[in-house]
């Protein structure tokens, strides 16, 4: 799995809005508090905004707040809105792939591996992102010994 510059701004622009929920907060506050490029953050809080997970206010006192409690949006309904699926092989999704001959069980790997994100991503809230209270399936992941160390 590659988390894209794109998806991780947007996990850090929404896990900022946690902070001041249910408040509002400009793009630019939000681009400032994370160090991001406002422009960028502006582009991101779009498709956000498309993606019916954070509503736009206008006025003095505008911006943007989640548009759900953050313990109802997950950090992978945030990646999605801003880079699509999870898990993809070539440009389709798991289930789309088919392959003959040695290669023919691929496609039930690469499901698997896409059930595999979805089960950390899908089951962690914003709320729960920011705060660092994970569920325990992901603090044992984490807590693995090999989990942090490259390969």
């Amino acid at each position: 799995m590659q988390v894209s510059a794109r998806g991780e701004y947007a996990v850090r622009i929404a896990v900022t809005l946690v902070t001041g929920h249910p408040r509002t907060i400009s793009a630019s506050s939000l681009a400032s508090a994370q160090q991001l490029p406002r422009k960028f953050a502006e582009v991101i809080l779009g498709d956000l905004r498309r993606a019916h997970l954070v509503d736009s206010v206008r006025g003095v006192e505008g911006g943007y707040r989640l548009a759900r409690p953050p313990a109802r949006i997950s950090v992978g309904e945030v990646l999605r809105a801003v880079d699509g699926p999870l898990s993809e092989v070539r440009g389709r999704r798991p289930e789309e792939t088919s392959y003959e001959g040695a290669a023919v069980n691929l496609p039930r790997l690469w499901v698997a591996a896409r059930a595999a994100v979805r089960s950390v991503l899908d089951e962690v809230s914003l709320e729960q992102a920011a705060s660092g209270d994970f569920p325990v399936s992901v603090k044992e992941l984490a807590a693995e010994e090999d989990a942090w160390l490259p390969r």
